[in-house]
């Protein structure tokens, strides 16, 4: 990955980050991971574009599924934290962005550095 291309990513990921973060505001369960499906899914489709390639909206939606899964999975502690903090009010404000950040964050590096193998480039340790 060039240094170009991770100044790219960067820009991407935490936009997506903060997006998502602004969407898991809304103190109702289930509704953060809509927001984080949607960030992750455009995500998706703008990190490949800054590698050359192209995803629709259909593959860009699975990649954010998937992705997604992998983390929750890793970190099943914090989705259910920040599904459930939503319930107590003026908390699951401010809890449940936070977690939500750190979790796109986490699956957009893994997606880049992904995303940057299939297309022959070396990836970085974010």
């Amino acid at each position: 990955m060039t240094p170009e291309q991770e100044s790219k990513c960067h820009k991407i990921i935490h936009t997506a980050a903060a997006g998502a973060g602004a969407g898991n505001l809304i103190p109702v369960p289930g509704t953060g991971v809509a927001a984080d499906i949607v960030a992750m899914s455009m995500m998706a489709m703008s990190l490949a574009s800054v590698f050359g390639g192209n995803l629709t909206e259909e593959v860009a939606k699975g990649m954010a599924v998937a992705a997604l899964k992998q983390t929750m999975l890793k970190q099943p502690i914090k989705v259910l934290t920040k599904e459930l903090s939503k319930l107590i009010p003026f908390l699951g404000q401010v809890v449940g962005p936070a977690i939500s950040v750190g979790m796109i964050e986490a699956a957009g590096w893994a997606l880049a550095n992904d995303m940057a193998v299939k297309f022959n480039r070396a990836p970085i340790s974010a």
